[in-house]
C-alpha cells in the first residue's frame, strides 16, 4: 500500500474513531444513564466516589457493547427490533426497581415525627426526620467499597443500546477491526464522560451531606422519585405504545 492510499485509508477511519469518542462522551449525559447513576451517586458524601461509580458504570456499558459488537460485527448476528425493544424496556424496569430501592433506604434509614413547641403561648409542632447515625453512613458514604451494582447497571444499558450503535456504526464501517476499534474508542468515551456527570451530579450530595441533612435527603428522594418516573414511562413506551406486551 503506497502512501497515497494509507492517508486516504487514515483519514476517514480516524473521522469514524473522532465521531465514537464525540458519541460516546455525548451518550453519558442521556437521561436515562444519569438517572441509574444518581440513584448510588446520591448516596455518597465523596465526589471521587461518586466519579469512580460513573466509571464502574462506563466499563460495564463498554464491556456489553464489545461482547455484542463480536457477535454482530465478527459473527454476523442480527439483533432484532423486538430483541432491542424487550432490552429497553429491561432498562426502564431496573430504572424503577433503582428508585424504588432509593426510596426504601430512605424511609428504612430514616423516621418522621413531629416536635412540638411553645413559643408566646402558642403551641405548634413541626415535622422533624431522623437521620442516619453517622456510624450507620460509614458503610456508603465514606471511603468507597467496590461493589458490582455500577458495573451490571452499565452492561444492562449496554445491551439495550447495542442494536441502535451497531446500526449506525455498521454503514460507516471499513472493515470489522475498525468496527471493533470504534466500540472501544466509542466506550473510552462514554467512561470519560460517566465519570464526569457523576462527578458533577456528586457535587451537591457532597456539599449537603454534612450540613444540610434535610436537602440531603431530599436530593436523594427527588433521585429516586426521577428514576421511578423515567422508569415507568420507559416501560409504558416500549411495552404498551409499541405493543409489545398486548
Amino acid at each position: 500500500m503506497n502512501d497515497v492510499s494509507i492517508l486516504t485509508f487514515a483519514v476517514p477511519t480516524f473521522g469514524v474513531l473522532g465521531l465514537g469518542l464525540f458519541l460516546g462522551l455525548k451518550h453519558a449525559t442521556e437521561a436515562d444513564h444519569l438517572a441509574a447513576v444518581s440513584t448510588i451517586v446520591s448516596e455518597r458524601r465523596s465526589i471521587w466516589s461518586a466519579a469512580l461509580v460513573g466509571g464502574l458504570w462506563g466499563l460495564g456499558h463498554t464491556a456489553s457493547l464489545v461482547i455484542a459488537s463480536v457477535f454482530v460485527l465478527l459473527l454476523d448476528f442480527q439483533i432484532s427490533d423486538t430483541v432491542s425493544r424487550w432490552l429497553e424496556m429491561g432498562v426502564g424496569i431496573m430504572l424503577a426497581l433503582l428508585g424504588l430501592n432509593v426510596l426504601k433506604k430512605i424511609i428504612s434509614g430514616a423516621h418522621l415525627h413531629f416536635h412540638a413547641h411553645e413559643h408566646g403561648g402558642h403551641a405548634h409542632a413541626h415535622p422533624h426526620i431522623h437521620e442516619l447515625s453517622e456510624d450507620e453512613h460509614i458503610a456508603t458514604h465514606h471511603g468507597f467499597k467496590l461493589n458490582s451494582r455500577p458495573i451490571l447497571i452499565g452492561m444492562v444499558h449496554g445491551l439495550a443500546g447495542s442494536a441502535a450503535l451497531m446500526l449506525l456504526v455498521i454503514p460507516t464501517i471499513q472493515s470489522k477491526a475498525v468496527g471493533m476499534l470504534y466500540i472501544l474508542v466509542f466506550g473510552v468515551g462514554s467512561i470519560g464522560g460517566m465519570m464526569l456527570m457523576s462527578f458533577l451530579v456528586g457535587l451537591p450530595c457532597h456539599f449537603t451531606a454534612s450540613r444540610f441533612g434535610r436537602l440531603n435527603w431530599g436530593l436523594q428522594f427527588c433521585s429516586g422519585i426521577l428514576s421511578i418516573c423515567l422508569g415507568l414511562g420507559i416501560i409504558y413506551e416500549k411495552g404498551f405504545a409499541d405493543r409489545l406486551i398486548s
